[in-house]
């Protein structure tokens, strides 16, 4: 439920040049997950391909494309004020055009042209394979089609040639698309589509092509990791396709967000704690502990099953950092059993956890429940669950002290001079924490050996005591 933006300026630092006469130039902004990022990369990846020039800033751009966030009310707010700013720079006659993509154009098509009817095109999420036509028409101010809709796709659409705009040592990796849970504060499954599977040989082309352009990092990403192959195969093929990935040369890294805690079968933690390269994170949206509210939610699975899966992956998976999410102020969720979430979060001591408050979204399931509960109320049992986690993060990352961990360097430290910045495993980039490096002569994208020698709230300060590899 994160809600991100890349600034504009990222467009600088991205890892393939425009052609020499160029067809036109262009800016993007990307908001929204790293689901969004992939797709972003691949339409950056085609207008490269048709002859458009990317530069990093809005002002002097014959086109500004907003790739949008649509899951929640806060992400179309930020989305919007972001095409407002691009449409004043069109008045202002600094911008020529602006295109608008992505999960807000699919989720609010029929009304975003009443919203901001200056926009001179609109493409939903699955005509991101035509953004270099619509950019064309953006371009050549020809109105007579100013919005591109196209149907979820039967099969997973291809993410390489992408233009990346993550560093170039870590990617995000797309392994389905679409989502078949019915969970009924969700309106994923209406901007997205049904679940559909990537073939295994596909995905692993795709990482030993981020591979071979510098990645060290793979994240895996879908709406559903663990549903991973039951549309194509007839069951999970998770376990297989992380054995495959486990053998791509050049992958230190393995990561995984997006595990839904239903097919997180024995096999699959086998696999997990038996890698070389699958890293001990997992990224589990549990969003409740309480049996009334998970039911409510039809999340399909119970406090008991899930106490017993969590104590199972900390028995076969050692020095497992799980990151999970909550959801406070469900309709129809009491004080006992907020009280009840609350307990579970201070005695399970998840490494990382992001509470949000409930979101009501129109044309789910659950805009219809009773108990529909005041925005004070929810904003305040995010703070009262925070405040345990934060007791929690910050005693993990003191026990960090004196520990030597691997650490991947993402660049120099803004804040302090001969000091760099990097993660250790139990931090994926974008979302979870930082360590604060002392060393010489690093680059993004190396590995050090180093020791923590102190912790500072939930980040950490570290010492190199290896050479980089």
């Amino acid at each position: 439920m994160s809600v991100k933006s890349l600034p504009l300026s990222v467009a600088a630092s991205t890892h393939a040049s425009g052609p020499a006469q160029a067809k036109g130039n262009y800016a993007f902004i990307s908001l929204g997950c790293p689901k969004n990022t992939v797709d972003s990369e691949r339409m950056l990846g085609k207008l490269a391909q048709d002859g458009y020039a990317l530069q990093p800033d809005a002002s002097g751009a014959d086109v500004v494309i907003v790739n949008t966030c649509g899951f929640i009310e806060p992400a179309r707010q930020e989305s919007l004020a972001v095409i407002r700013e691009m449409l004043a720079l069109k008045k202002a006659g600094k911008v020529g055009a602006v295109v608008v993509a992505g999960c807000m154009a699919e989720r609010q098509r029929e009304v975003l042209l009443e919203q901001v009817p200056e926009v001179d095109q609109i493409v939903g999420v699955f005509g991101r394979e035509e953004i270099a036509d619509v950019v064309d028409r953006a371009v050549s101010q020809r109105d007579e089609q100013r919005s591109l809709f196209r149907p979820a796709p039967v099969r997973a659409l291809e993410d390489t040639a992408r233009l990346r705009i993550t560093p170039r040592h870590f990617a995000y990796l797309k392994i389905s698309e679409g989502c078949d849970r019915l969970c009924t504060y969700c309106a994923i499954p209406k901007m997205r589509g049904k679940h559909v599977t990537k073939p295994i040989e596909e995905v692993i082309r795709e990482a030993k092509e981020l591979a071979a352009d510098g990645v060290r990092e793979l994240i895996i990403v879908a709406q559903d990791t663990t549903y991973y192959g039951m549309d194509l195969y007839g069951r999970t093929r998770l376990p297989e396709l992380l054995r495959e990935l486990d053998r791509v040369e050049g992958i230190e890294w393995v990561r995984t967000l997006y595990a839904y805690p239903e097919h997180i079968s024995d096999e699959l933690i086998d696999t997990f704690a038996g890698a070389k390269k699958i890293i001990p994170y997992l990224d589990m949206p549990l969003q409740h502990i309480s049996d009334r509210v998970l039911k409510r939610m039809i999340r399909r699975v119970d406090r008991a099953a899930t106490e017993a899966l969590l104590h199972r992956l900390r028995e076969k998976w050692p020095d497992l950092a799980i990151r999970t999410t909550f959801i406070t102020g469900f309709p129809g969720e009491t004080e006992q059993e907020f009280e009840e979430l609350k307990t579970f979060v201070g005695d399970f001591k998840f490494e990382r956890v992001g509470v949000f408050p409930y979101s009501l979204e129109p044309g789910t399931p659950a805009e219809k429940l009773d108990g529909h509960l005041p925005e004070d109320v929810k904003q305040a049992r995010v703070a009262a669950i925070m405040e345990v986690q934060q007791q929690v993060a910050f005693g993990w990352a003191a026990a960090q002290v004196g520990k030597d961990h691997p650490v991947l360097i993402d660049g120099p430290d803004p804040e302090f001079a001969g000091h760099f910045r990097g993660r250790t495993y139990a931090d994926a980039p974008e979302i979870d924490c930082a360590v604060r490096v002392k060393g010489k002569n690093l680059r993004p994208g190396d590995f050090v050996r180093a020791k923590i020698t102190a912790a500072d709230g939930y980040d950490l300060a570290a010492k190199v005591v290896g050479k980089p590899w």
